[in-house]
């Protein structure tokens, strides 16, 4: 097993979702899991699938990983294979799953049938949604992702029904994204992807001798095929000059019908002393790190904490559960059906406690509006023709249409929680600078520029 662990340590940097970028990990195995022996897996032969449980004890806290593996005999294997992790013994290669047939075909059939994969105090259990037939599906993987692994299913005529995100960093709990966007199919709104099926796993936990936790690892839903996301679609109209505001406004008013199902289908409360000064906490904790690891935000600090105390010092709304990390690209435009939201998971940076909790619906709101303004900075940034003051003038369009068509569907009066929207979106775009300045440095410019715009005085969006 320290051979195989080896092999992993020297393969996850590599990997666009391991998250402790240009550092050696430090794996300890925490616990493995193989498919049930009724999958098509067992058929083969030369092919054996196990899916690791890897802790990365090398940051604070530790991560803990999600690896699937399939071993074949290197006799059998390409030597050129994008895909190879390593050799852990003479005679045996083992491949990244998500890029073989054997386990993408044991996944879609723990999702799609049930079943349970076992291993050392650990299982894979499946809990099939709905019913689908997954005859001649053949599965490729999602190019892009950063934080996880979704395969797509299809058929050679191009037909695919089903996407299954693959969990790379565990947490013990469900996962937003299967607990929301399950409740909120099951209640027929029209803008999420139908749920197919997940699958839930239990492992030891490492904070107790004996104990274990469970929690999710992969979850399958509708596929739409031949769809542009939110963010392609914003990004032509604006490199173009086409005037986006109908499809803001339908945007926003498709956010709103979100944020009432949510409510709806899930407790909401007031917002608390105790919620405020939580919410401040954070938000001066994120400023701190963002000017250890962005010093020129150190010379913008109390514009950003005087706009945090104003927020503070307002009326606040009820607390609901939200999408938790809004934008362009988590959004699809389908024809005949209008917008659809994806990826309930929450920001990445945040721990999983915190975006599990009932939060401020304003925050999904101040999310998209940072969206719209990485669209217009990411033109400015790859050099396109179209003059500056022409491209902030469509951002400043898009956000506009978007917070009327909000406040329209959702009945929220916006101007009452105007210091609190600033404040939300000052703390995203901090967030944004945390993100670019350890993923896309050359990005850094763009949350950089909204922090001195927001803090100077935010433009009133109605």
């Amino acid at each position: 097993m320290d051979s195989t662990l080896a092999c992993l340590a020297a393969w996850m940097p590599r990997q666009r979702w391991y998250s402790a970028k240009g550092r050696q990990p430090s794996l300890r195995l925490v616990g493995w899991w193989d498919p049930p022996t009724t999958t098509a897996v067992a058929t083969e032969d030369d092919a054996r699938v196990r899916t690791f449980l890897v802790a990365d004890e090398g940051t604070l806290p530790e991560v803990l990983y999600q690896v699937p593996v399939v071993a074949r005999p290197t006799a059998s294997i390409d030597e050129a294979s994008e895909h190879i992790i390593g050799s852990p013994e003479p005679g045996t290669t083992l491949l990244d799953g998500p890029f073989d047939p054997a386990f993408t075909s044991a996944l879609l059939g723990l999702v799609t049938d049930g079943g349970q994969g076992t291993g050392p105090r650990t299982t894979a259990l499946g809990h099939p949604h709905a019913t689908v037939s997954t005859d001649g599906l053949v599965a490729r993987v999602l190019s892009g992702e950063q934080s996880n692994t979704s395969l797509i299913y299809r058929r050679d005529d191009g037909v695919g029904p089903i996407i299954c995100k693959l969990f790379r960093q565990l947490h013990p709990g469900l996962n937003p994204d299967i607990e929301l966007q399950s409740a909120l199919a099951d209640a027929g709104s029209p803008h999420v992807p139908g749920a197919i099926g997940s699958i839930e796993g239990t492992w030891p936990d490492s904070a107790t001798a004996g104990g274990s936790v469970t929690g999710s690892l992969a979850f399958a839903q509708e596929f739409l095929p031949g769809v542009e996301d939110a963010w392609r679609v914003a990004l032509n109209a604006a490199s173009s000059g086409d005037d986006f505001r109908a499809q803001a406004h339908a945007l926003g008013a498709a956010t709103a019908d979100v944020h009432l199902s949510l409510a709806g289908l899930f407790p909401t409360q007031p917002a608390t002393p105790e919620d405020r000064e939580s919410t401040m906490v954070t938000w001066r904790q994120r400023l701190a790190i963002a000017i250890a690891e962005v010093p020129a935000i150190a010379a913008r600090r109390e514009a950003v904490e005087a706009v945090y105390a104003r927020a503070a010092g307002t009326p606040w709304p009820a607390m609901q559960r939200i999408h938790g990390d809004y934008h362009l690209g988590q959004v699809l435009q389908v024809p005949d059906r209008g917008w659809v939201l994806l990826d309930f998971e929450g920001e990445p940076l945040r721990p999983m406690s915190e975006r599990v909790r009932p939060d401020l619906a304003l925050r999904d709101v101040a999310g998209m509006l940072r969206s719209f303004d990485y669209v217009a900075g990411s033109i400015g940034l790859g050099g396109a023709d179209r003059p500056v003051d022409a491209v902030r003038a469509w951002a400043a369009d898009a956000r506009r249409a978007f917070v009327q068509g909000y406040a329209g569907r959702s009945g929220a009066d916006l101007e009452d929680h105007s210091e609190l929207l600033a404040a939300l979106e000052v703390d995203k775009a901090v967030y944004e600078a945390i993100y670019e300045s350890r993923n896309r440095p050359t990005w850094v410019a763009i949350p950089l520029a909204a922090i001195t715009r927001l803090v100077d005085g935010p433009t009133p969006l109605l």
